[in-house]
């Protein structure tokens, strides 16, 4: 009768366990939503989202949707072709030597056949200060018209006399590399015809440690911005730098948040200009194979209320909810074609298989503590 009573108690505590867990299996801890948890919002007669079940003939039209997030769309322009020359401007230096063979010259005096002027800075005006001549205008000049100016001027003083000078280029004749370089710092212009990749290569190239680094010029109060890549692989953004060129080479920062039953929970900064939601799933280590819903994943946008439009044409709400159905050929191919947006969230839904999975476990759990129980008490 003893072993008979405590069967009795063992079965009404397995049926008492039994229902325990069956009621609190939607409370289950788990690492994700499942999707329709995450979606049941949509079925409301006024939802703050728009859902979109994203498929291959839906893709190029979801493709002309505006842009979210941080942009991917820089200003730049095309290259030209300069002279190879340098032309004097204000804040150079300019170095003048003066040759006379006449004995008793009044420029060079009776110690020797040269005299050497003071380095003489041009300025605001465009002008230097020359002894004998005064002021002469040389900004917009190249060094060789200059220098046949200067001597123009003295040959009125002194028929015989030579002029030589040289040019050290002063902040509108140079570029600041500003950072993201070997070696940071103001570089000279050699010409009209200097290039961008001649003055990054000239402070030390790119730093090898940025991501998917962008070179950013500012110019006459604008800024413009592309990436190191396009001007390595493109020849027409390989642009002429001019005088006053401020230039850095900074890192992507653009990124998305991946969430849920995926292979890695965080932000994940982009790889390349565009990543597709295949390759984005790829860079989260993928979907979690023991947990994740492949007909469940989600890519969560935020749109400006400018953006809103009727129809497919563009969004409807500021909030959209991109689904894809992996399990299916459309839907591998759709986030193949689908391209991820920066502060886009990437969010794989949890199988709703994992529960019912767990409950099992927990009943397999009880029925082994029970028996074991009966072991001990027989």
């Amino acid at each position: 009768m003893g072993g008979t009573g405590t069967v009795k108690k063992n079965l009404r505590f397995i049926l008492m366990a039994v229902c325990v867990v069956a009621l609190s299996g939607c409370a289950l801890p788990r690492g994700a939503a499942v999707q329709s948890e995450v979606l049941k919002e949509q079925k409301s007669e006024n939802p703050s989202f728009q859902l979109v079940e994203v498929t291959r003939e839906l893709t190029p039209l979801l493709a002309k949707w505006p842009h979210s997030g941080t942009h991917g769309h820089y200003h730049w322009f095309g290259a030209d072709h300069g002279p190879d020359s340098s032309t004097i401007q204000t804040g150079d230096t300019v170095n003048i030597v003066v040759w006379d063979s006449e004995e008793n010259s009044l420029l060079t005096g009776l110690d020797g056949n040269a005299a050497e002027i003071p380095p003489q800075m041009v300025s605001a005006t465009g002008r230097v200060f020359l002894p004998y001549v005064g002021e002469v205008s040389v900004r917009g000049l190249t060094p060789s018209s200059a220098r046949v100016r200067l001597q123009a001027q003295f040959e009125q003083i002194q028929p015989s006399a030579q002029v030589q000078l040289s040019v050290v280029p002063g902040r509108n004749n140079s570029v600041d590399m500003v950072g993201g370089v070997g070696a940071p710092g103001r570089l000279p212009l050699e010409s009209r015809n200097t290039r961008l990749l001649s003055v990054i290569a000239q402070a030390g190239g790119v730093n090898s440690s940025l991501r998917n680094p962008l070179v950013r010029l500012q110019r006459g109060g604008r800024t413009y911005e592309t990436r190191v890549s396009s001007v390595l692989e493109n020849a027409n953004r390989n642009i002429r730098v001019v005088g006053g060129d401020q230039i850095v080479v900074v890192e992507d920062d653009r990124s998305f948040t991946s969430l849920g039953a995926t292979g890695s929970q965080k932000i994940i900064y982009f790889e390349k200009e565009r990543m597709t939601v295949m390759e984005a799933l790829s860079s989260t280590s993928g979907l979690n194979a023991g947990t994740a819903n492949p007909k469940g994943v989600l890519i969560l946008r935020d749109y400006q209320p400018r953006d809103l439009k009727p129809g497919l044409v563009g969004p409807n709400k500021q909030q959209v909810v991109f689904s894809f159905d992996l399990t299916s050929a459309d839907g591998l191919f759709a986030a193949r074609q689908f391209y991820m947006q920066p502060d886009d969230t990437l969010y794989a839904t949890e199988s709703p298989i994992n529960s019912a999975r767990t409950i099992i476990g927990l009943f397999g759990t009880i029925i082994g503590v029970t028996s074991s129980v009966n072991n001990v008490t027989n």
